[in-house]
């Protein structure tokens, strides 16, 4: 077989997030950049993760806004559900940003688009089925898949993961899931409020990465909706046929179910790249890399999922920057520079930034200081009669801001205050300063910070200020 060589500033095996970034910010800046990529174009996000599941979420969403409706004096009904409705609007948002990450955008940015499998042959050179590339630089951007327990009876079963649910062509009756982090339960409640059956199964706590308060207000909103709810309990075998599922747990106990949606973590996608031929280091999180994303190869960087940095699509973009920052900019940028806010977009929401209150007294005692504020006492969330929730700050010597969390409606927005203060080092007062419209949910930040500082605004000292300079007026 004749292969086409070619010859390249960057050379990028997957266009996901970070790679399309990172390509496209090259090709931007007059390099010559190929780019590999076999499955489909913008990566498990666009076709498999954020965008189908925040369509269904906002379908489910509006199928409980119509049941919530009697609280406002409004009578509707019980809705119902057209599902292969629903799935063309999955399609539809897929098709509208498509794109965006389309072959056709980043040919036409002057990148060279392979739609082959890429493997190292040696420590600067990729190969494919028709071509040869020889590149000064590499950047490994493959991603993760579903990783899929050894459980007795799985392998034999017809399960789900985030890939292959989207290809359900009818509601399923009652869906199991196994692994309640942010996949497991924002599915489990989209599929519970389009009127599926839902079964949650977690071995360890739902959630656990955000503040528990917090984690536990989704698990009860998830128990409210009627999603059955198991902890602490992990499924020791599957026994099943194509609509019947049935799980026996650690303690006996045996679910049944007509599905099953595996969502218990993800694991890095390093088949066959030739990472060992080129080199490049691997572990359990993906390839080893430092802070600037460099690997044990220097040729070669790896960016997104693979880089085993955190899970996040904004994350990977970030590394696609931070790449193009230290070769191109001279800029000696780390990819842990700035704050990355991690969001679980159920009904409430929960958003998060930072250090945990958790992690904060484990770095710095007593050193730290927690505000807290209630939507309950939010005039806006009292308007709307949605209340639930609230929010936490983690603040460090002199106010400095170290941490973030919310859980409550529109939480995931509301974050980004607290990240644009965090990503300058901003301390309480930056939260403060600012005149917020009235009423809005924003407000929530700036009264947490403001408790921070009432002890000194309104203490003895100012108070004693305030008498003298009334009787100098």
């Amino acid at each position: 077989m004749n292969q086409e060589t070619l010859k390249a500033d960057l050379c990028v095996i997957g266009a996901g997030a970070a790679g399309l970034v990172a390509s496209a910010g090259a090709a931007m800046l007059g390099r010559k950049v190929v780019l590999f990529e076999v499955g489909a174009m913008g990566g498990d996000c666009l076709n498999y993760g954020c965008v189908p599941s925040k369509a269904i979420l906002a379908a489910a969403h509006r199928v409980q806004a119509i049941r919530d409706a009697g609280k406002f004096g409004i009578e509707i009904g019980e809705p119902k559900v057209n599902f292969a409705k629903v799935r063309d609007t999955i399609r539809d948002a897929i098709s509208a940003i498509e794109p965006n990450d389309s072959q056709q955008r980043f040919e036409g940015m002057g990148v060279k688009v392979i739609r082959e499998f890429a493997r190292f042959e040696n420590p600067d050179t990729v190969v494919s089925e028709n071509y040869v590339v020889r590149a000064r630089r590499f950047v490994v951007a493959v991603g993760t898949r579903a990783w899929i327990p050894p459980i007795e009876g799985l392998a034999g079963t017809s399960y789900l993961t985030n890939e292959s649910i989207w290809t359900l062509q009818t509601l399923p009756d009652h869906l199991m899931i196994l692994g309640a982090g942010p996949i497991g339960v924002e599915l489990g409640q989209a599929f519970r409020r389009l009127g599926s059956q839902v079964t949650l199964v977690e071995a360890g706590s739902p959630l656990a990465r955000f503040e528990p308060d917090h984690a536990q207000r989704v698990m009860n909103q998830l128990k409210s909706d009627g999603v059955d709810v198991i902890t602490g309990q992990a499924a020791i075998k599957v026994k099943g046929a194509a609509d019947s599922v049935t799980l026996t747990l650690a303690d006996g106990r045996m679910v049944s179910g007509s599905r099953l949606l595996v969502a218990t973590g993800r694991e890095p996608v390093l088949d066959g790249l030739g990472l060992e031929e080129a080199g490049i280091a691997t572990d359990r999180q993906g390839i080893v890399c430092d802070d600037r994303l460099r690997t044990t190869n220097k040729r070669v960087l790896a960016a997104g999922d693979i880089a085993g940095k955190g899970g996040l699509t904004h994350l990977a973009g970030w590394h696609g920057s931070v790449i193009l920052r230290n070769l191109y900019y001279g800029l000696r940028t780390g990819q842990s520079a700035q704050p990355i806010p991690a969001t679980v977009y159920t009904d409430p929401p929960l958003a998060s930034v930072g250090l945990t209150e958790a992690a904060a007294y484990e770095r710095y005692g007593d050193k730290i200081s927690v505000q807290r504020q209630g939507f309950d006492d939010n005039d806006r969330a009292v308007a709307e009669a949605d209340t639930r929730g609230g929010v936490t700050l983690v603040l460090g010597k002199r106010g400095k801001v170290l941490g973030a969390h919310a859980a409550g409606a529109r939480a995931d927005d509301l974050i980004q205050i607290v990240g644009g203060v965090m990503a300058r080092g901003g301390v309480a007062r930056d939260l403060t300063s600012p005149v917020a419209p009235y009423p809005t949910r924003g407000e929530i930040f700036k009264r947490a910070a403001s408790a921070y500082y009432e002890p000194i605004v309104f203490g003895p000292f100012a108070k004693g200020l305030a008498r003298l300079l009334s009787l100098s007026h």
